[in-house]
Formats: structure tokens, sequence, C-alpha cells
């Protein structure tokens, strides 16, 4: 399995996923900021929080999340995102 980065901030994932998935700013509350994304058709939202470096337990369940959005493995995800 390809390695999750650890030391990746917020903002840094919120542009590669805008880049490839198509996730939009939706809007921001305190130090986490909502996306959405139309790109398989359905909505999907989730929430980043904007952090330095976001932990990897954190990341790690953001990514769970969106690849099951994307219906592909997490792994396959990391691949394409980093």
């Amino acid at each position: 399995m390809p390695k999750i980065p650890r030391d990746i901030s917020g903002r840094e994932l919120i542009k590669l996923l805008n880049k490839k998935y198509g996730y939009q700013a939706e809007r921001e509350t305190g130090s986490h900021i909502r996306l959405k994304s139309l790109y398989k058709g359905i909505e999907h939202k989730i929430t980043i929080p904007d952090h330095d470096e976001i932990k990897i337990g954190t990341l790690n369940n953001i990514l769970k999340d969106i690849s099951a959005y994307l219906e592909i493995s997490k792994e396959a995800l990391v691949l394409e995102l980093f």
C-alpha cells in the first residue's frame, strides 16, 4: 500500500481534491472548510480541517469517505492524489 503523506495541510489537500475531483469550497466555519463535489453526478460533501498538518487518523478517514464516494479503493485514491 502506498504511504499516506504525514505532513499535508488542509489547504494542500483541498487544492488536490479540487484539481482531481472538482471539490469546491462551500463554506468555512472556524478552522474547518466544507467541500462539495458533483464528480459522479451525485452531490458529495466533506469537511476538511484547515490545519497546518492534518492528523493521520483524520486524513485516513477523509480518504476512506472520498474513496467510498468515488467507488475506488483507498490505495488507488492515494496513488492518484499524491
